[in-house]
C-alpha cells in the first residue's frame, strides 16, 4: 500500500527538535513548576531536546520578550509554554505569544478545546485560549498551566506532530 503524504512528510522529519520550557506564573518556582516539569519530562521520553528551561512572570512585556528571544536562538527550534492562557484580567500568555506569530495553527487551539471538551473539562473547555504557530523557523506552542491539560495537549498533539511540524518549517525556509 503507499505511504499517505503525512506517513511521507513524518518519515522526512526530524529525528529531534531542541526545544526550550516556559512557564508563566507570578507563583512558581523550579521545585513547585510541575507543569514544567512535565513536559520536559514527556518532551524526553518522546526523544526530544530540553535545551533551556524559564519561569517568567505573568506580564505581557515580560513574555513577549523572552519568546522572542528564544525564537530567534539559533539553538532553539520549538518553544513550549504553560500558563496564562486563561481569561483572567491577569493572564496575558495568548497576546503576548499572538503578537509575534508570522504564521498561526488555529488547529492546534481547536483541537486542544475539542479534546478538553469530550474528555476532560467539558463546557470549561471554552475558557481555554491555547494558542499555536511559528515565528520564523522556531515552532511556538501555548497550553493551560494544570498538568491535566498539559499533559493531554503533549500527548495527543504535540509529541506526535512537533517532528511533523519542523519538517514544514524547514522546508519553506
Amino acid at each position: 500500500m503507499p505511504m499517505s503524504s503525512v506517513d511521507e512528510h513524518r518519515s522526512e522529519a526530524p529525528q529531534t527538535v531542541a526545544c526550550h520550557v516556559i512557564t508563566v506564573s507570578d507563583t512558581r518556582t523550579m521545585e513547585t513548576d510541575t507543569g514544567g516539569a512535565l513536559i520536559i519530562s514527556m518532551l524526553e521520553e518522546a526523544g526530544y531536546v530540553v535545551s533551556g528551561r524559564t519561569i517568567v512572570k505573568d506580564d505581557y512585556e515580560d513574555i513577549r520578550e523572552l519568546v522572542y528571544k528564544s525564537s530567534v536562538d539559533s539553538g532553539i527550534e520549538a518553544i513550549l509554554l504553560t500558563g496564562g492562557t486563561g481569561i483572567a484580567p491577569r493572564d496575558t500568555t495568548y497576546e503576548a505569544v499572538a503578537s509575534l506569530l508570522d504564521k498561526s495553527m488555529p488547529g492546534f487551539g481547536e483541537i486542544f478545546r475539542y479534546l478538553s471538551y469530550t474528555e476532560d473539562i467539558g463546557s470549561a473547555a471554552i475558557l481555554s485560549r491555547a494558542i499555536a504557530g511559528t515565528i520564523g523557523n522556531t515552532a511556538i506552542f501555548s497550553m493551560p498551566g494544570s498538568t491535566g491539560a498539559i499533559r493531554l495537549a503533549m500527548s495527543r498533539l504535540i509529541v506526535p506532530e512537533l517532528r511533523h511540524v519542523m519538517r514544514e518549517i524547514y522546508k519553506r525556509s
